[in-house]
């Protein structure tokens, strides 16, 4: 059974910092591209950042993070992890893991920024 489980989410004052970590199992971790996307109150599901297979030298980002948000892989320990600097209000969301090309289907973590 895939499971995808999303941790280090919480409440932060614009500017902060705050790093996301998802444990994987169930699947070959490594074989796949991951990504993150996230869901702000009344808005559609939107993609945030990825990272390839295997090693992972190869990652993308919506431009609205470029520069504030760093996505990474441990492939070793089956985990996924999104750096994110100077938090904005408009970060605020619901952050899910998924593998590329699938909707999301774990809890995700709640990421507010508000001061």
């Amino acid at each position: 059974e895939v499971q995808l489980v999303e941790s280090g989410g919480g409440l932060v004052q614009p500017g902060g910092s705050l790093r996301l970590s998802c444990a994987a199992s169930g699947f070959t971790f490594e074989w796949w591209t991951m990504s993150w996307v996230r869901q702000a109150p009344g808005k559609e599901l939107e993609w945030v950042a990825s990272i390839n297979s295997g090693g992972g030298a190869l990652t993308d980002y919506k431009d609205s993070v470029k520069g504030r948000f760093t996505i990474s892989r441990d492939n070793a320990r089956n985990t996924l992890a999104l750096e994110m600097n100077n938090l904005k209000p408009e970060d605020t969301a619901v952050y899910y893991c998924t593998r590329k090309g699938i909707l999301p289907v774990s809890r995700g973590t709640q990421v507010t920024v508000s001061s």
